[in-house]
C-alpha cells in the first residue's frame, strides 16, 4: 500500500485518428527520480483524445491494484485534464465511457488530482505510447 502517488499519462495516435497506444508512469511522491513501475499498451485505431482518455483509465486501475491511497494524476492533454476536472463540459459522446470509468475509479481514493503539465514533462510516458506503438508493428 502507497500512501501517495504520482502517475504521469500519456496516449496518442498516428496519423489521429490512427494506431494508438497509451503509457502510464508511476512514482512513488517523495522520489521523483526513479519510477515505480510502468505501463504501455497499444489500443488499436483511435484519435489521440480517446487514447489520452483510455492512459487514465489505466493509470487508476493499476494505481487501485497497488493499493495507493491518494493519487496525482498528470498529463499534458490540457483538453482531457479540464474536462476531467469539470472545468470543460464533456462534449464528445466518443469520450463518455472513459470518464464514466475516470469518475468511478477515482471514489475509491482519499484523495485524486489532476494536473496539466507541458508536453516537455511527460517525456517517459510519451515514451512509452511510441513503444507500443512501434510494438506492435503496425503499419501506417
Amino acid at each position: 500500500m502507497y500512501k501517495k502517488i504520482i502517475i504521469f499519462t500519456d496516449g496518442g495516435a498516428r496519423n489521429n485518428p490512427g494506431p494508438a497506444g497509451i503509457g502510464v508512469v508511476f512514482f512513488i511522491a517523495e522520489n521523483l527520480t526513479k519510477p515505480l513501475a510502468t505501463h504501455k499498451k497499444y489500443i488499436g485505431l483511435t484519435t489521440n483524445n480517446q487514447a489520452e482518455y483510455k492512459a487514465v483509465v489505466l493509470a487508476l486501475e493499476e494505481a487501485k491494484k497497488i493499493k495507493a491511497q491518494e493519487i496525482e494524476v498528470r498529463l499534458d492533454s490540457e483538453l482531457v485534464c479540464n474536462q476531467i476536472n469539470g472545468q470543460f463540459k464533456l462534449k464528445n459522446k466518443d469520450f463518455q465511457d472513459s470518464f464514466i470509468k475516470i469518475w468511478n475509479l477515482r471514489q475509491g481514493f482519499k484523495k485524486s488530482i489532476f494536473k496539466h503539465i507541458p508536453r516537455e514533462q511527460n517525456k517517459l510516458a510519451d515514451k512509452l505510447v511510441n513503444q507500443a506503438i512501434d510494438e506492435a508493428n503496425i503499419n501506417y
